[in-house]
């Protein structure tokens, strides 16, 4: 009897040891599975339409990654990363913005005043451009096809126009196109209503609140407005959007990963078809 007992013990035990055996390829096979990656990034208000849609198509093909979108203005996205928020990508409607966090340029103290060094080396691209239009509700009752006329009816004090605030990339488009035309601001302040983001001055024009506005033509077109004129580069320069991976991200890898996905041709469509120019083409 205790002979059988022990034959019977011997075989639960190599019974217990195989079934181990068995399982373990199977924890193999969980340690495999990619870890959810969760990426933040802070872009300019004027791409909310166009990065969301991609944004979604890049989780849709890279389930192991959520991403996140803070947009809002490139002055407010600047001062939050200076404040120490989590960022990972930042894309910014302006170079101003961007140089402010590039040590390539800390020794300029005109470009990056604080001296601060938060880029990934090399990560730094020139991904979009856009252009800076002047729209107007629908309708158009002042018949504005111009920014000459714009100038002529600012300075008389017969036209309402919003514009960007100063800490604002578009705002500071607009006082580069004022130079241009010779208006003083202070001047015409009673004609200009303001808005903290290129959100905000759509949302004036588009609710007829205003006569006109000066917004970028990505958000006139998103926003179905009618554009009566689109800035040349004299008038304002280049509206170049750049990108960087920051270097304070604990995800770079990835952030760099989704930052080569927007300058691909899925991307690059998406961008075209709200009036962005690629620049990675």
């Amino acid at each position: 009897m205790k002979k059988f007992l022990s034959l019977v013990l011997a075989l639960v035990l190599v019974l217990t040891m195989v079934a181990c055996g068995e399982k373990q390829p199977t924890n193999d096979n969980q340690n495999d599975t990619p870890e959810t990656v969760e990426l933040t990034v802070f872009a300019a208000a004027s791409l909310t339409e166009s990065l969301t849609a991609i944004g979604e198509k890049y989780m849709a093909e890279n389930q192991n990654v959520k991403i996140s979108f803070n947009f809002d203005s490139s002055g407010k996205l600047l001062t939050q990363i200076k404040e120490g928020a989590p960022c990972d990508l930042f894309i910014s409607a302006a170079p101003k913005q961007m140089n402010a966090l590039d040590g390539t340029l800390k020794e300029d103290a005109d470009k990056n005043p604080d001296g601060l060094d938060m880029l990934v080396a090399g990560s730094r691209i020139d991904l979009l451009e856009n252009k800076v239009a002047l729209a107007v509700p629908e309708g158009n009752p002042k018949n504005i096809e111009s920014f000459d006329q714009l100038a002529d009816l600012l300075k008389n004090g017969e036209v309402m126009l919003a514009i960007g605030n100063s800490d604002v990339p578009v705002g500071q488009y607009t006082q580069k196109i004022f130079a241009f035309y010779g208006i003083d601001e202070e001047a015409v302040v009673s004609k200009l209503t303001y808005g903290s983001n290129v959100k905000e001055v759509t949302t004036a024009v588009s609710e007829g609140t205003v006569d006109c506005g000066i917004i970028y033509a990505s958000d006139a077109y998103s926003a179905n407005l009618t554009v009566a004129a689109t800035a040349t580069a004299e008038m304002c320069g280049q509206v170049i959007y750049p990108a960087a991976v920051l270097n304070t991200s604990a995800n770079q890898e990835a952030a760099a990963a989704f930052l080569a996905y927007l300058q691909g041709a899925e991307a690059s469509a998406e961008f075209e078809a709200v009036l962005f120019t690629p620049l990675s083409k």
